[in-house]
């Protein structure tokens, strides 16, 4: 078997597994970059992979990336998240549960780059929309992201209202946003 930028081979018995994880091409870099996603919220969760991501596409470090976020406790609501995520960004990558590939391991998701992720006031707009798939007050809004602060999010729902991702009405005295896509 060759491996890219590699002059030696190597002889695999057939009908023997062979765990790729942690190989080492010739010149001595490891096949694969890891990030490790433990004790992030999932909103963090997605900015530090989407940054993590960036940075490999801009160095043109086209390994796979493999994504850690464990598979008991908040690792379960992480990986539902990052693979929503993945899945809805397949034009950019594509990627494997950990659980498909030998030895199974579903607190890991590997990651193979194709080209640069949207930015966070990208990923805002997509986080509202999914917000907003029941309608919200903008003041709801505001409380569940605040740590992109208050301007970031107004000119975000003014700009999905204008573009006609989010429709506006009123609830009472209140004005509410709901998503206009299907989830």
């Amino acid at each position: 078997m060759r491996w890219p930028g590699q002059q030696h081979t190597a002889v695999i018995e057939t009908g023997m597994r062979v765990e790729l994880a942690g190989l080492i091409d010739y010149h001595g870099r490891l096949m694969s970059n890891e990030i490790d996603l433990h004790g992030y919220t999932q909103i963090e969760a997605v900015e530090a992979f989407v940054k993590f991501y960036n940075g490999c596409v801009k160095n043109r470090d086209w390994r796979r990336i493999e994504v850690i976020y464990g598979s008991s406790g908040e690792g379960g609501a992480l990986r539902r998240r990052i693979r929503s995520f993945l899945a809805g960004h397949a034009e950019c990558l594509r990627f494997e549960a950990g659980e498909n590939i030998a030895p199974a391991n579903p607190g890991v998701t590997m990651v193979f780059p194709d080209k640069a992720l949207p930015d966070s006031i990208d990923l805002l707009a997509e986080e509202i929309l999914e917000y907003c798939a029941t309608a919200r007050t903008i003041t709801k809004i505001s409380g569940k992201f605040r740590r992109y602060g208050d301007a970031k999010i107004q000119a975000s729902v003014k700009n999905l209202e204008k573009s006609g991702a989010l429709k506006s009405f009123y609830k009472g005295q209140y004005r509410h946003y709901q998503s206009t896509q299907q989830p």
